[in-house]
């Protein structure tokens, strides 16, 4: 072990890029079982476990660009999975809705990365997973800072520090 704290920082990088990986292998073998993108199929899920979503809070979630998802989207309409409906609110904003097509294809899968997660974290001590959650917290603020550094995107109103 480095007195700088090196191979614990390889460690723990190694240890996201695992999970990172791993949770993208999971979502692509089940996409690809049902016929579907990893995308598409995170997309479903995201859908299932918190309903609908306006477009650009589901870009937020799945850390994506509005443009990117709308193609997604555009797919999985033609597929009859989702469909967009106009909020009757705030006419700009429209919502992603899974069809009854799409439910009932979301419900059939099984393992999906959060799902895992889930399982995983539940085990954690009420303690450990404050720990936890902090500890994320501070480095996904850190990360977010550097990335709006290294572009010229200006900052999003959402920070969960």
């Amino acid at each position: 072990m480095h007195r700088d704290g090196k191979g614990e920082i390889d460690e723990i990088v190694e240890t996201i890029i695992y999970l990172y990986t791993e949770s993208r292998r999971i979502t692509k073998q089940a996409a690809r079982e049902l016929g579907l993108t990893g995308p598409q199929l995170t997309v479903m899920k995201i859908l299932e476990t918190v309903g609908d979503l306006s477009l650009s809070d589901l870009s937020e979630r799945i850390r994506a660009q509005n443009s990117t998802v709308t193609g997604i989207i555009d797919r999985m309409e033609r597929e009859e999975l989702v469909v967009r409906e106009r909020s009757t609110s705030d006419r700009r904003v429209v919502y992603i809705k899974l069809t009854p097509k799409g439910a009932a294809t979301a419900k059939t899968i099984q393992i999906e990365p959060m799902e895992i997660f889930r399982t995983v974290l539940t085990a954690l001590s009420r303690e450990d997973m404050k720990d936890l959650l902090r500890i994320l917290g501070k480095v996904q603020k850190r990360v977010r800072a550097l990335v709006r550094e290294d572009s010229d995107e200006p900052p999003r109103a959402v920070d969960r520090s």
